[in-house]
């Protein structure tokens, strides 16, 4: 993930990351960097698996690319990448869709896609609910404590339908 991973905007403690922890009861790494593109992602990706060895990735990733309008096919192929990886070095994933910012927040087709092609659970609505509502938002791009806390209660949610927590 990026800065939304990483927590920008709150707290350590409250970022998605750690607010699931303690939701779920599970140990969640938080492997978020702040600016990074789904190039740079891809290219940590083996290490990032190599060093901590998960069950399962949430991946949210794509912002950046967005941002610096870098080209949504490169990203689309970036992230099938990493869940291709990812699934064939044992790692179950979900994903999560990242908004594009501006007047609508739309969700690029491509997260879903990508979805529906590995079968893998989607969530795609959660950030653009939350970067939609000023008082979950610590910035123009960023979840607040609040917001964060909304986006880990999604993904639990996520992770209880799927199946993956109980």
């Amino acid at each position: 993930g990026d800065s939304i991973t990483y927590g920008t905007g709150a707290a350590e403690s409250e970022s998605y990351p750690s607010v699931l922890q303690g939701i779920i009861s599970r140990t969640v790494i938080n492997a978020g960097i702040p600016g990074e593109t789904t190039a740079e992602g891809l290219r940590r990706l083996p290490s990032a698996i190599d060093e901590h060895r998960p069950a399962l990735m949430i991946l949210c990733l794509g912002g950046n690319d967005f941002l610096r309008k870098l080209d949504e096919g490169e990203a689309k192929k970036n992230l099938r990448e990493m869940v291709r990886l990812s699934k064939e070095k044992g790692v179950d994933v979900i994903l999560i869709g990242v908004p594009r910012l501006g007047l609508s927040l739309a969700v690029p087709d491509l997260y879903g896609e990508i979805a529906g092609e590995f079968r893998i659970p989607y969530e795609g609505k959660i950030l653009r609910s939350i970067l939609s509502k000023g008082n979950l938002k610590s910035d123009y791009i960023h979840p607040n404590a609040q917001g964060y806390r909304k986006m880990a209660e999604a993904i639990a949610e996520l992770l209880r339908k799927s199946g993956a927590v109980r």
